[in-house]
Formats: C-alpha cells, structure tokens, sequence
C-alpha cells in the first residue's frame, strides 16, 4: 500500500509506504497558529517516507524537541517532526486522496480557539 501527497505547488513531493493511521486533530496554540485552524496529521514511521524536492523543504526549529517542515516555494505545512524520534507526522491535507483513514481523536484540546466547537464524538484529550 502506498500513499503520495504534495505540497499546493508541487516542489515537495513524498509517498508513504505502508497503511496510515487514524490522525489526529491537535488544537494546540503552536499548531493553530502554524496551520491557521487546528493541524490534522497521521504519524508514520520516518523510514517508510520517501521526500522528493528536499531542497524546497525548510525546517523550523519550534521548539528544542520539534521542528515543522513546510515548503519554502509556496508555503504549505507539511510535516510535524519530533526530534530523535522515529516517526514524523504527515499533514493529512497534503495528502492525495483517497486517504482510507478518518480522523481519530482530538489533542491538547484546552488550547483550542474560542471561536469553534468540536461535537463530532470522537475523543477530546486535554494535552
């Protein structure tokens, strides 16, 4: 199984090998201000993801113990990746579909923006 995503322009591309994930919703300040709402993301093993166009991929340093990758052409929010770990997380936007998964959970939902609810029954864990 195989899955393939792009940023909005097409300068960064990737396949996924193997099935995805349940994502998850993580409404936490850093990525509602990162993604403009809350981040939606699958997490896979770092080495079943091959990157192409690299060189279009800019790396920010959002903390000591994560860096969020996103296109330096035209800007899309593509992966979540904690440092020394083994898995990145990969935008289920940037995703071609279909995607065979659906949302599994809401995170760090005590941070999420006033300005909406979440009523689709699916868990909600504080952090």
């Amino acid at each position: 199984m195989k899955h393939q995503g792009s940023c909005l322009c097409g300068a960064v591309r990737f396949e996924i090998k193997g099935p995805l994930r349940p994502p998850d919703a993580c409404h936490c300040q850093s990525c509602r201000k990162q993604s403009g709402h809350f981040w939606a993301s699958t997490d896979v093993a770092s080495e079943s993801i091959h990157i192409e166009g690299e060189d279009k991929l800019t790396w920010f340093a959002s903390s000591d113990k994560v860096r969020r990758g996103f296109c330096s052409v035209c800007g899309s929010n593509l992966f979540w990746d904690p440092i020394h770990h083994d898995t990145i997380a990969v935008a289920m936007g940037a995703l071609d579909q279909p995607t065979g998964v659906g949302l599994g959970m809401h995170i760090f939902v005590s941070q999420k923006g006033d300005y909406y609810t979440i009523n689709d029954g699916l868990p909600q864990n504080q952090r």
